[in-house]
């Protein structure tokens, strides 16, 4: 609905000024699908992702072991082991969650993997959408197959220095700005794997 929404409207906007522009768009889910380097970062990447989850399960599993040994025990348990049991299984729990979000966490381990194998892929997809863009004289391509939107734009429809002239900002400045902030940043992209869900055991111990 959303890039429905965009392409009209673009299309308006076109029709408005007399402009014949060219729009064109791509199924980047079904042309990655075929690409066999793709296939197999993201198998590499269902094994890293398979893998960091059993380990977060069995820290888990463990906690629960020592909940239930706790609460088998715990009528022959003096007030100080008590309390001790429990720091120890509170601590057990709170090492698991921390894992957890360190692999699974919105920049976790998995989120840099990903990035790490996908990058080359996706470079080489760009490179190409670029190229046959150009050599189609196409003003905008979208991706009909995600939310993502626009793959592509002629740089002629950049508009961004006149909106900063506008504001008074020095657009040479503040693309000098941009580039040493990304140079000092890591690469980002996007999407995130989910979290395994995991009850607490906090409530249990009293």
């Amino acid at each position: 609905m959303k890039k429905i929404f965009i392409l009209l409207v673009l299309s308006f906007i076109s029709i408005g000024k007399g402009i014949a522009q060219k729009f064109g768009y791509a199924d980047m889910e079904f042309i990655t699908s075929k690409m066999p380097e793709y296939q197999l970062a993201q198998t590499e990447m269902k094994k890293f992702s398979e893998k960091w989850a059993k380990e977060i399960s069995d820290k888990f599993a463990e906690v629960g072991r020592m909940q239930r040994a706790y609460m088998a025990e715990e009528v022959l348990l003096t007030d100080d082991l008590k309390r001790k049991r429990q720091t120890e299984i509170k601590e057990k729990e709170q090492e698991a969650r921390e894992y957890n979000s360190k692999i699974f966490g919105m920049e976790g381990l998995l989120f840099q993997k990903k990035k790490e194998l996908m990058k080359p892929s996706m470079e080489k997809v760009q490179r190409a959408v670029s190229k046959i863009c150009i050599q189609k004289r196409l003003d905008f391509m979208f991706d009909k197959s995600s939310d993502v939107g626009i793959i592509y734009s002629n740089p002629k429809h950049d508009y961004s220095d006149y909106i900063m002239e506008e504001l008074g900002i020095d657009g040479q400045a503040s693309k000098a700005t941009a580039k040493e902030e990304i140079a000092k940043e890591k690469p980002t992209v996007a999407p995130k794997e989910s979290s395994p869900k995991q009850k607490s055991t906090n409530s249990k111990l009293k």
